[in-house]
């Protein structure tokens, strides 16, 4: 017959020690673990002279661990930093533009102001807005430039006052019904605006060409000292706009002038404030303006 397939440990002697001694050892163990637990307890510096050389034992393999954990933490953050740069750089290229923007109508602010330093009893009043409304259209297909306002009479917009965006001029109301009004954009070919460099009194026309941009042209002809990156703000010519207002930067140099950029672009605009007319009676004593007449 054949033997049991398990047997008891006291069928057989030697496995009866084995056992017994596996007891004794882990008994010696525990006893010595227990009277080591003690000791570091109530003594704690007893083991300080072992533990430095274990301590310089592994220092090796922490060194080793903490290098490949900042590795692996930084080639995570490179990988992220990767997908997140796209985001920022387009962040930081507008917040350059609007501050470019912000420092060239400042400077054409400390220019007006010295030019009216010597005259008395002047006060550069905020002019608070007529009206803000969301521009809610604009042509698409024709020629011509024009967009379409929310407000209309019955919020006190008249024509001619000025039209801007908080980065600069977006055109001016050219018709007016009792609750829209219909805007004529600078990009428009009958559009003509009085402007000057910000950063000196050259003075020129910003004049329209119906495809988004701008033809800057130079009162006085001679050696074009027009650079690209050249930022123009509204002269005050005229009396609808009052000055220092941004319009456009240069983009490309011409022999009478440049082509430019327009600043505020009405394709990314979407509310808009209507300003009151800068000198009424400059404008009452003027002709009417070609855009005015010549739209339909």
């Amino acid at each position: 017959m054949a033997p049991p397939a398990s047997r008891r440990s006291s069928f057989s002697r030697k496995a009866q020690y084995s056992v017994f001694t596996g007891y004794v050892v882990a008994g010696i163990g525990a006893l010595i673990g227990a009277i080591l637990l003690g000791i570091s307890l109530f003594w704690p510096s007893s083991f300080s002279g072992l533990r430095g050389p274990a301590q310089d034992a592994v220092e090796p393999l922490g060194e080793t661990s903490a290098e490949v954990r900042t590795e692996s933490q930084g080639f995570f953050e490179s990988i992220a930093g990767f997908y997140r740069a796209g985001s920022q750089n387009a962040e930081l290229r507008n917040e350059m533009e609007l501050a470019r923007i912000r420092l060239a109508e400042a400077e054409a602010v400390r220019q007006e102001n010295e030019r009216l330093k010597g005259l008395l009893g002047f006060q550069n009043e905020d002019i608070e807005p007529v009206a803000v409304g969301r521009l809610t259209g604009s042509t698409a297909s024709s020629a011509r430039r024009f967009a379409y306002l929310g407000i209309g009479k019955n919020d006190g917009i008249d024509i001619g006052m000025p039209v801007r965006s908080p980065r600069g001029i977006v055109g001016r109301i050219l018709e007016v019904s009792v609750d829209s009004s219909r805007v004529l954009l600078l990009t428009d070919s009958e559009s003509v605006l009085p402007v000057r460099r910000a950063t000196d009194e050259l003075v020129a026309f910003a004049e329209g060409r119906g495809d988004g941009m701008l033809r800057i042209r130079l009162i006085n002809l001679g050696i074009n000292p027009l650079e690209p990156g050249d930022v123009f703000v509204t002269s005050g010519a005229g009396g609808y706009y009052r000055p220092g207002i941004a319009v456009a930067i240069v983009a490309e140099v011409t022999d009478d002038g440049a082509l430019a950029r327009i600043i505020s672009d009405p394709a990314a605009t979407d509310w808009v404030s209507v300003e009151p007319i800068f000198e009424p009676q400059a404008v009452l004593a003027g002709e009417t303006p070609p855009e005015i007449e010549l739209a339909p």
